[in-house]
């Protein structure tokens, strides 16, 4: 596995490895608007990810019970904050776990899992947010990247986001109500069915769905012949041939990435 920033700032991705589990989280940018809580971004995908860790550790666990109890755990580290705004720090989700010849996974917004399988290739992922205020995102991508009407539109679609983020009317992902857990999207898997694995932030995954640069079989050649640094690197260079968005119109000239590659 690794995980590289998008730029300057800190990373907000996360990701963790185990003999059994492999997890992505992935920050939601706060697009330098307030949030409710000292904290920060950062800080709060490094504590979901080793509570989701430690709370997965009972092999017969569901994984959207591990996902609850991790929020909640989470959300009793920092009770002095406001953890009702609805711009508290939330994440992504990503989770796959190998269990007597079983793969469960576990999505919960936009960092997808990929199988290589013999029959081809299966992605999971939860595009929920795609369908939330698609006016405001077309506004976004009129403009460059690093000017000031792209953060000024940005910023007014994060706090739209908000305000329909973990509502019936909008899409899910992980803050501070364990509730999200129960609109995580699951399945099981054969592990006869599948051949490798990768698990994934959408900063990575865009070489395929956004950028058009690559097939997931191009993925998974470069993940065996290079390692998960390669296809980062791989991502970035596409980038660097548009650093202003204008070809791939995007909220960020690169973003963070983190990838994991599990093979049986």
């Amino acid at each position: 596995m690794d995980t590289h920033p998008g730029g300057a700032n800190p990373n907000e991705d996360w990701g963790a490895g185990t003999p059994t589990l492999a997890v992505v989280l992935d920050g939601l940018s706060t697009a330098g608007l307030t949030t409710g809580c000292r904290h920060g971004v950062p800080w709060y995908v490094a504590h979901l990810g080793s509570q989701l860790v430690a709370a997965l550790a009972d092999m017969d666990r569901q994984l959207a019970d591990g996902l609850s109890d991790a929020l909640e755990r989470v959300a009793k580290l920092h009770p002095e904050c406001d953890l009702k705004n609805p711009g508290t720090p939330s994440a992504t989700v990503a989770v796959l776990r190998h269990r007597s010849g079983i793969l469960d996974h576990l999505v919960l917004a936009d960092s997808p899992i990929v199988f290589e399988g013999p029959q081809g290739y299966s992605v999971f992922t939860d595009l929920r947010v795609d369908d939330v205020l698609p006016e405001i995102r077309a506004e976004v991508e009129q403009h460059e990247t690093h000017t000031p009407e792209h953060r000024e539109t940005l910023q007014r679609l994060v706090l739209a986001q908000r305000e329909v983020r973990n509502t019936p009317e909008g899409y899910w992902v992980a803050a501070a109500d364990p509730e999200a857990a129960g609109h995580a999207l699951t399945g099981m898997t054969s592990l006869s069915e599948v051949q490798a694995a990768a698990v994934m932030s959408d900063g990575v995954s865009r070489l395929v769905t956004e950028y058009e640069m690559a097939t997931w079989s191009d993925v998974f050649a470069t993940l065996r012949a290079g390692g998960p640094r390669d296809l980062i690197a791989a991502v970035r260079k596409v980038e660097a041939t548009d650093p202003t968005g204008r070809r791939w119109p995007r909220y960020k000239s690169g973003d963070d990435a983190t990838v994991v590659l599990c093979e049986w």
